[in-house]
């Protein structure tokens, strides 16, 4: 448990997709390229991933078997790692370039540790649940030669977040640390666990809140990196 009332960070920009054509996606419309609102929006719990789409109001979810859902509700991601590729990449970076709905400052996003909770403004409170893994519409939207390798090389993904109470959000609100659990297992731990470092795995055992085709995945893949780093008999 931490104390709330100090702010660990703020929303810079809410950002929402409108549907639209795109050739680097498996289905026909992409919200992807999400752009700052001037206006409040509302985030709720939007449903069973598979029916339901983004917890915006206004924000189009069109890929709804690998996007949206409960514990895909909201994505976030530090503006100081778009800065940081910004740097990188030499072209501007405007919130949302990521395709996340609320670009943050101020609070280290791959630091978070995977349960934590947020509260934001006066009544809204996210969960953070599983990490964001790099797809070849996300590739194909920034148009980046070998994106996909580099940003997972870096580990810096930011996270998805599901709605535990829902509310309104608006640029400027305060990011404020509700509880954080004791297991310790980060975002960008859980990404490298996924991704690049496998023999991570065991370390999510028992991590209640991932979502659960995450918790399904080490479930499946974590005893055999055991019994591969296990001496011989």
């Amino acid at each position: 448990m931490t104390n709330d009332r100090l702010p660990a960070g703020s929303v810079l920009s809410v950002n929402l997709g409108t549907a639209k054509e795109f050739e680097f996606t498996s289905a026909p419309r992409t919200g992807i390229d999400k752009r700052p609102v001037d206006h409040p929006v509302m985030v709720s719990a939007p449903g069973r991933k598979g029916v339901a789409g983004s917890g915006l109001d206004g924000d189009d979810v069109c890929d709804r078997r690998h996007h949206g859902g409960d514990d895909q509700a909201v994505y976030a991601h530090a503006r100081e790692d778009l800065d940081a590729w910004q740097a990188e990449i030499g072209r501007p970076l405007a919130g949302g370039s990521f395709g996340e709905n609320l670009t943050t400052t101020g609070i280290d996003i791959s630091g978070a540790v995977i349960g934590e909770q947020w509260a934001i403004g006066e009544t809204l409170v996210l969960q953070v649940s599983d990490p964001r893994i790099p797809c070849r519409t996300f590739a194909g939207f920034l148009a980046e030669r070998g994106w996909v390798k580099r940003f997972t090389q870096r580990a810096e993904p930011g996270t998805y977040l599901r709605v535990l109470t829902p509310g309104p959000v608006s640029a400027g609100d305060d990011i404020r640390i509700r509880h954080r659990p004791d297991h310790g297992v980060t975002v960008a731990t859980a990404f490298r666990a996924f991704t690049t470092e496998p023999d991570l795995l065991a370390l999510l055992v028992g991590v209640d809140d991932l979502s659960p085709e995450a918790k399904s995945s080490v479930a499946r893949r974590a005893p055999i990196e055991l019994d591969a780093d296990a001496e011989p008999a």
